[in-house]
């Protein structure tokens, strides 16, 4: 029995270091596995999570789809005073921006929230808001210290159409007498107030009319987009205030700009061409990249088939007077005051001037 307990011991060993090898090689293989998958997994859902937050609003095939609550990636602390260095600009005249000014006052009111005052309202409170004749903020809450006022309404998107309504009908009751058209932007648009009087100074604010990005589903003389603004002139704020009264409009759908054009079309509020005399588009419900990349909407996109005129795509898009850009952010607001407001290219002269244009 010697002999051959002698040889079964090297053959047990023998397999026993051989299972033990196979083992550490199967688990040093499934670690292997498993970290690279969850390594992959990881920087792809980093990759997607980013990619989403980037283009949510234009991957969505809805053009009242919900962008409140969109998180800002790119959150900006503080704020900043673009009016500093008004000095430098001395020599400017800028005579025909300060006579339409006082000719044709813009009451501007901003669709906001508590939540947004901090990451969104105070950038355009410190931005384009100061170049309107009159600014308010309207919110859910009042706020003192900013401030705001108080609608007694809920936040959410279901409550933006009851907002923009009780928001008008502050205006009216408090402060009609103030301004001669009445703008309603969200805390996210930019505008361009010195383009938008321009815009306005060929209208009569007792004509009962009111301007935006023009879409043409569903209303016969189509409507005004929401993120892109619109401006009503004093008489259609009146038509609007006393349509309800009335009880020709109703508060009863939760689709702001649409149920508004609507109300609007009901109480013979024409609906204006916002285009420059060159038939460019002026109110973008869009950022200003968003619109200059070609072929950046593609043919199943609902802007498409929106919009009330032909869309271009590219960098014959937009007028050289455009009124206003949606979904900016607090970075992308400071970024078009520069532009906008201080940006000067050596011995240029404007391209074409537009009271020219319309007299050809």
């Amino acid at each position: 029995m010697l002999p051959l307990l002698e040889h079964t011991k090297p053959e047990l060993y023998f397999y026993e270091m051989f299972f033990s090898r196979s083992v550490r090689t199967l688990v040093t293989f499934s670690s292997g596995a498993a970290t690279g998958f969850l390594t992959c997994y990881l920087l792809f859902n980093s990759l997607l999570v980013y990619n989403t937050k980037f283009t949510s609003h234009l991957l969505l095939n809805n053009p009242h789809g919900s962008h409140l609550k969109d998180p800002d990636i790119h959150q900006l602390m503080g704020q900043m005073d673009f009016h500093t260095d008004l000095l430098q600009h001395k020599g400017e005249d800028r005579s025909a921006s300060e006579s339409l000014y006082k000719k044709v006052r813009v009451l501007c009111w901003v669709m906001t929230g508590p939540q947004n005052l901090e990451t969104k309202a105070k950038h355009v409170k410190s931005t384009w808001a100061q170049d309107c004749n009159k600014v308010l903020f309207m919110s859910s809450e009042e706020n003192k210290d900013f401030p705001t006022v108080r609608l007694e309404t809920k936040e959410g998107r279901d409550q933006l159409y009851w907002k923009t309504i009780k928001a008008f009908q502050y205006v009216y009751d408090h402060h009609l007498d103030e301004a001669d058209w009445f703008m309603k932007a969200d805390d996210d648009t930019f505008v361009i107030l010195d383009n938008l009087r321009w815009l306005l100074s060929k209208y009569s604010p007792d004509q009962p009319i009111y301007f935006g990005r023009r879409f043409k589903p569903y209303v016969k003389q189509g409507y005004m987009s929401g993120g892109a603004g619109y401006v009503l002139s004093k008489e259609a704020l009146k038509s609007f205030v006393d349509g309800f009264k009335t009880q020709k409009c109703n508060h009863s759908s939760i689709v702001e700009d649409l149920e508004l054009g609507r109300c609007m079309e009901r109480l013979n509020v024409k609906a204006g061409d916002s285009r420059d005399t060159l038939k460019k588009e002026t109110f973008h419900p869009f950022s200003p990249q968003s619109h200059l990349t070609k072929n950046r909407f593609s043919k199943q996109f609902w802007y498409l088939r929106y919009s009330y005129y032909p869309i271009i795509q590219g960098p014959g898009c937009c007028s050289d007077f455009p009124v206003s850009f949606h979904y900016i952010d607090a970075k992308q607001m400071y970024v078009l005051q520069y532009l906008t407001h201080h940006l000067r290219p050596y011995g240029y002269m404007y391209r074409y001037n537009p009271e020219e244009t319309l007299n050809q």
